[in-house]
């Protein structure tokens, strides 16, 4: 019985990941272990859900499954993604602000978590032939939780994993190699209109009880010629579409930053170059780390690396928030990686 190709309907476009998936379905010849490779938002955690509902109720899918495996309740279904630690205790992304874990640091995934990937593998399936393994944003492995994936993958019995992942290039040589690669590209704007639409995109990072909700994507962009750019008209979220890069799950990331930011930030950044004294400019920093998270902040980083180089800003202040980046993903205290950085960037563009 060949595969039912309804099973991802909903996943608008992609047909490559989709043609790949369903030979492995229709065959019955599953890889142990998977790397679904591709920007974020934009149809890889769908795509996911999909092949776990192939894999468990066959290639005509099942209601049932799927509603399970959306709620994030089969027995047979491990979903993992990075931690934070807070208060003694690792809270996945996706709750963190929920929880009101402070954000200062990028989450993880740690030594422990894959330990229970592993022991999770080991143990009986319930119901299914096989355990089945998600581990959502790969490429944020500590080197230890690495290295104790790689022994995993070298026997992982009856169960098969999921790796998804955003930089493929980060994962060590030897995970790869163990893992059967499906390509995920970004969206024309036609089909991020499509996605939009249908209410399928989630916001990059946000996920729902343990597994991320409904994102697609289809064929590679579409060459088309850019409008002039003005960095005023980012105040109309459609303008972030360039950020977005193809992506509408980055889409509405970026409409959600940018309406978060404290009123006239922005507007203080863009006029760096014409602001006075450096107090001010060190006040500008301390009113960043005071009302922006750690992912606020990098966001603020790309926006405004953005808009310089749309305003035609020389190469030496692109790559001083390049290090500006470097630092706040380094541990650098925040606020004085954020004071230093205005200090150089002000006297560069005055």
């Amino acid at each position: 019985m060949s595969p039912d190709p309804s099973l991802f309907a909903d996943l608008i476009g992609q047909s490559q990941a989709v043609a790949l998936l369903l030979a492995g379905l229709e065959r019955r010849r599953l890889a142990p272990a998977y790397l679904f490779a591709g920007p974020e938002g934009v149809g890889r955690r769908l795509a996911t859900l999909r092949f776990l509902e192939g894999v468990l109720a066959g290639p005509g899918g099942d209601p049932g499954v799927r509603r399970r495996l959306a709620e994030g309740n089969h027995p047979d279904v491990l979903w993992v993604e990075p931690t934070y630690q807070h208060q003694g205790e690792l809270v996945p992304a996706s709750r963190a602000l929920e929880q009101g874990v402070t954000r200062r640091t990028p989450p993880q995934l740690r030594l422990e978590q894959i330990r229970d990937v592993s022991r999770f593998l080991a143990r009986r399936a319930v119901e299914a032939p096989g355990c089945l393994v998600v581990l959502d944003g790969a490429e944020a492995m500590a080197e230890a939780a690495a290295n104790a994936l790689l022994k995993t993958l070298e026997e992982p019995g009856e169960g098969r994993l999921v790796l998804i992942t955003a930089a493929p290039e980060r994962l060590l040589a030897t995970i790869r190699s163990r893992c059967q690669t499906i390509p995920f590209g970004r969206l024309n704007p036609g089909a991020m209109a499509e996605v939009l639409a249908r209410g399928q995109a989630t916001p990059r990072g946000q996920a729902m009880a343990g597994v991320s909700a409904a994102n697609a994507q289809v064929e590679p962009e579409a060459e088309s010629q850019a409008p002039p750019f003005d960095p005023l008209a980012l105040v109309d979220p459609l303008a972030l579409v360039e950020l977005a890069a193809g992506s509408p799950g980055a889409l509405l990331s970026h409409r959600q930053q940018w309406q978060s930011l404290p009123e006239g930030l922005a507007e203080r950044l863009q006029q760096l170059g014409s602001a006075g004294l450096p107090l001010q400019r060190l006040e500008l920093a301390r009113e960043i780390c005071e009302g922006l998270d750690g992912d606020q902040q990098l966001w603020l980083v790309q926006w405004w690396q953005l808009v310089l180089w749309r305003s035609g800003a020389g190469a030496a202040s692109l790559d001083r928030l390049n290090r500006l980046r470097s630092h706040l993903l380094a541990y650098v205290q925040p606020r004085l990686a954020w004071e230093v950085a205005l200090l150089d960037l002000a006297r560069g563009m005055d």
